[in-house]
């Protein structure tokens, strides 16, 4: 979690000119309604240092959306809050080609952590988020026949969704991965495993036995988990993790071994890259994307929806992946559009 006050709003730069309509949309219940002492010190920070820089709060999903489909196409929306808020604004950035920048406030930020901006003072993070230049970031989507559920971060389907869920109702005073560790191990007392099948990109992958199988596309998920080390947002593909047929016991000594990034050489775990994934299973099973419940599902298709989002990132993009905008020329230009 971000801290509130790590940093004093004039330990950065002034002189912000905005050259494109530009919002900062805050959700006070992020970090268990800590973003709302937020709002005051960072609105007397746009004030001095991004004069024109309009502050909107709102802690539902509706209105924030609302708010952010009357932005101009290819403006630039500053969210400030945890995966579940970039989560739920995502459909809205997709459509109308908003830019995205980042200021951290929840209990995963594993989207933030894959743009290198989790842990930031937030008057840095803040001052990145609305000068610094733009890459293009994957996304994937849950398709069904009557639903698309776009995700950032991850798609957990099986016992980590249910540890996301879990997670969700938590005690407050646990944050980020203690809390995800508290719901791990309570949800062991109800582990099963179930029968499913993946194809990817056409072509059968797995029939059997599994406890979980979650597409990332970021390196962490769960707070901060190295679920899948090689991971990169700008591949234009996803990474399938699959965990087959383990026990109480054997998920239970899988755990330290998650935590430290050592869990791929072992023999039930399965990855892959994907374009395309189909997914079947023999019961519904729990799904979470991003850390937020989707319903129930036996089939469903997952793709990578490539370069689809304009993100500001502190890391250094690789070399397919050029930047689409430089803070050297213009703080704020974007010069290829969605």
């Amino acid at each position: 979690m971000l801290a509130l006050h790590t940093a004093p709003p004039d330990s950065v730069s002034s002189g912000f000119h905005p050259e494109r309509p530009t919002m900062v949309l805050l959700n006070p219940r992020a970090a268990g309604g800590q973003a709302a002492a937020l709002a005051q010190p960072v609105r007397e920070w746009l004030a001095a240092h991004a004069p024109g820089v309009a502050l909107v709060e709102s802690d539902s999903i509706e209105r924030s959306r609302a708010t952010l489909q009357c932005m101009p196409r290819s403006s630039r929306v500053v969210l400030i809050g945890g995966d579940g808020t970039l989560h739920h604004m995502l459909p809205v950035l997709l459509t109308h080609r908003l830019g995205l920048g980042v200021v951290p406030l929840g209990g995963g930020n594993d989207t933030a952590r894959a743009l290198g901006v989790a842990g930031m003072a937030w008057p840095q993070a803040l001052e990145l988020a609305l000068r610094g230049p733009t890459r293009r970031m994957d996304v994937g989507e849950l398709i069904t026949p009557r639903l698309r559920v776009p995700f950032f971060s991850s798609l957990a389907a099986g016992f980590d969704a249910a540890v996301a869920m879990r997670a969700l109702s938590g005690p407050r005073w646990l944050d980020g991965l203690p809390r995800y560790l508290w719901a791990t191990m309570a949800e062991l007392a109800s582990l099963r495993t179930h029968r499913i099948r993946v194809a990817l990109d056409g072509e059968p992958r797995y029939d059997g036995e599994a406890l979980f199988a979650s597409v990332l596309n970021t390196r962490s998920y769960g707070s901060g988990m190295p679920a899948v080390p090689g991971a990169r947002v700008g591949d234009g593909k996803l990474d399938l993790l699959l965990a087959g047929p383990f026990g109480r016991v054997g998920a239970l000594t899988m755990l330290p071994r998650l935590l430290k990034g050592t869990h791929l050489p072992h023999a039930k775990i399965h990855t892959w890259t994907f374009q395309s994934m189909q997914f079947e299973s023999d019961r519904e099973l729990p799904l979470a994307a991003d850390g937020e419940p989707v319903e129930p599902l036996r089939r469903f298709e997952v793709r990578v929806r490539a370069a689809a989002v304009r993100v500001v990132s502190a890391k250094l993009p690789r070399p397919r992946e050029a930047p689409e905008s430089s803070l050297s020329s213009q703080p704020l230009s974007e010069s290829a559009q969605a």
